[in-house]
């Protein structure tokens, strides 16, 4: 078991019995992960039910408010992200220009992590002490905004993830028992390609009217057919000239996951009628298909705006914590020479947890605090800046999700889809197909630059 004076001390005893061969480096982004994801879950109490009896006791955090069950939820997230987002963000500041672990900075970065804990706690419970006012609107603005660009970094690292996996099972069909490999390799992208092509069904049966709906009607064709294009793109003989390993495994992916924006989209309108909820879409489809000629057909009534319940666990919410909490994994202990995550977050070399052979610490004497190598002596492997920049957006993003971009209205007795939701999650899988598709083209465009 680590002892105590590890919390004050450099990253890496917190970790060391689990990943006893990592270096420095990962450790730390590892802890930093696990922070903002225990703050997730803390969050997520906060929606559960009974826990607004709790949040209620709060002195002033539901003064002034007509229907305090359904928005202290909300504000208690509102809270705990805000926490971690300021966290995030005066450590972004702090580590501007840090170049190596020599910084007396990095110390700050990589340790002292007794009172970083404290100093989170100490934010969270003063958040809730904050005056309501126009906290919580400015913070949906700012939450907005930054769940926008996080969306987008999810996009680098899904890029990133669909070209490695092509090219790992590329080498290994290269390698031998090829027939296998291949055979996976069209497996998973017919499996993706079949889930985005019911998604399509799904959407237009339950998310369009005959005489209604004319957004989503668009939304849906417009990135079915651009789908359809890229992944036409990928498998073009000049672009395969220029990156043989470019295939349909890579468009497969990028075209379900924007299949999810689309439907995360449509989820956020304010037209109940074009976004019924998944229990009403279920129970639609449990309802007979043909009515007996002596019995009077029964119009189903369509839900009326209304006050919303905030529920954590609502379908596209779970879908996108899922994404976040891989893609955040992903991006702490991905890392190889050519790798986007690299580029993205300013790094040279690194490499995943499990290859990190040196320094294992196998040397160590029985009762020394087992610590793990510091690989950042004579240059950072990533911009600690930058990386406390992109935790400060993922603040945001979660709390986003959390309360399914709900905005209370101007008297906060209702919470309401709004708009500006809709289409920033729409454009954002917009972006996520002109991303993948410049992957795919830049070679071509500029044929002197290495794209590897």
């Amino acid at each position: 078991m680590c002892k105590i004076p590890c919390l004050c001390s450099g990253a890496s005893c917190l970790l060391c019995r689990c990943c006893p061969n990592s270096k420095n480096s990962t450790v730390t982004r590892l802890i930093y992960a696990f922070l903002l994801l225990l703050s997730t879950v803390v969050a997520c109490i906060m929606l559960a039910p009974g826990m607004e009896m709790q949040l209620k006791k709060v002195p002033g955090f539901c003064d002034k408010v007509v229907h305090c069950e359904e928005l202290v939820g909300y504000r208690a997230v509102y809270r705990v992200s805000f926490a971690m987002a300021v966290f995030f963000f005066l450590f972004s500041l702090i580590m501007i220009q840090v170049k190596s672990s020599k910084d007396p900075r990095a110390s700050v970065h990589n340790g002292f992590w007794f009172f970083k804990i404290a100093a989170i706690v100490g934010i969270m419970v003063g958040a809730f002490y904050i005056p309501e006012g126009p906290f919580t609107t400015a913070l949906f603005a700012i939450g907005t905004c930054g769940a926008f660009c996080f969306i987008l970094i999810q996009l680098v690292l899904l890029v990133d993830f669909a070209h490695s996996w092509n090219e790992s099972w590329v080498e290994r069909m290269e390698e031998g028992n090829s027939k296998c490999w291949y055979a996976a390799l069209l497996a998973c992208t017919g499996l993706f390609y079949t889930l985005s092509f019911i998604a399509v069904v799904l959407f237009y049966v339950f998310y369009t009217k005959p005489d209604a709906c004319t957004e989503n009607k668009f939304f849906i064709s417009f990135n079915m057919l651009v789908c359809i294009a890229v992944s036409i793109t990928s498998v073009l003989p000049k672009v395969q000239e220029h990156q043989p390993r470019s295939g349909l495994l890579q468009s497969s992916i990028i075209t379900l996951y924007t299949m999810y924006l689309t439907w995360s989209a449509m989820s956020n309108e304010p037209e109940r009628i074009c976004n019924p909820s998944l229990l009403n879409i279920i129970s639609q489809i449990a309802a007979p298909t043909s009515i007996p000629a002596n019995v009077t057909a029964i119009v189903p009534v369509v839900p009326t705006p209304g006050p919303q319940k905030l529920q954590w666990w609502d379908a596209q919410s779970v879908v996108g914590l899922t994404v976040f909490v891989l893609c955040l994994l992903y991006s702490s202990i991905r890392s190889s020479n050519n790798s986007q995550v690299n580029k993205l977050t300013l790094s040279t070399s690194d490499s995943v947890i499990l290859d990190d052979t040196t320094g294992t610490g196998s040397d160590v004497e029985d009762g020394e605090i087992r610590r793990v190598p510091d690989n950042e002596k004579d240059g950072v492997q990533y911009s600690y800046a930058f990386f406390h920049f992109m935790l400060f957006l993922a603040s945001l993003y979660i709390m986003m999700t959390l309360t399914n971009w709900y905005s209370p209205d101007a008297e906060f007795k209702t919470l309401t889809s709004k708009w500006p939701a809709v289409w920033v999650k729409i454009s954002s899988s917009w972006v996520c197909l002109l991303l993948y598709l410049w992957t795919l083209v830049a070679p071509l465009v500029l044929p002197n630059r290495d794209f590897n």
